[in-house]
C-alpha cells in the first residue's frame, strides 16, 4: 500500500485527542479528518476515521477495510506524527510535553 504525503495537524490535547491527519494513497486518493488520539492507558495513539451524522444514523466516510491496510496507514501516520513532535512542536507553537511521543 503506498502512503504519501502525510501530515500532521497538532490541536490543543484535551480529551485524547491530538491532531487530525491527511494523506494520499497511491498518489491518486487523498484522505482527511482522521483523528489521532493518546490511547486511555497511555500506551501509544489510536485513529479514528471520520463520520457523518444524518437523520439520526451515523455513516463512514472511509476507513481501511482490512488489518493490513489499517497497519500500513497506522505505521505512517504515527512515524510522520514522531518526526513532528521530535523536530520540535514548539516551533508551531505547542506545548511538546503534552505530547509525549510513544
Amino acid at each position: 500500500m503506498k502512503i504519501t504525503d502525510v501530515n500532521i495537524t497538532l490541536v490543543n490535547q484535551q480529551g485524547g485527542l491530538i491532531g487530525f491527519a491527511s494523506f494520499k494513497l497511491y498518489g491518486v486518493f487523498y484522505v482527511s479528518g482522521v483523528a489521532v488520539h493518546e490511547k486511555m492507558d497511555e500506551s501509544g495513539y489510536r485513529l479514528t476515521y471520520p463520520t457523518r451524522k444524518s437523520g439520526g444514523q451515523v455513516f463512514n466516510i472511509c476507513h481501511p477495510i482490512n488489518r493490513q491496510a489499517s497497519k500500513a496507514i497506522e505505521t505512517a501516520v504515527f512515524q510522520k506524527l514522531k518526526d513532528v513532535l521530535n523536530q520540535g512542536c514548539e516551533d508551531a507553537g505547542y506545548d511538546c510535553h503534552q505530547f509525549a511521543a510513544r
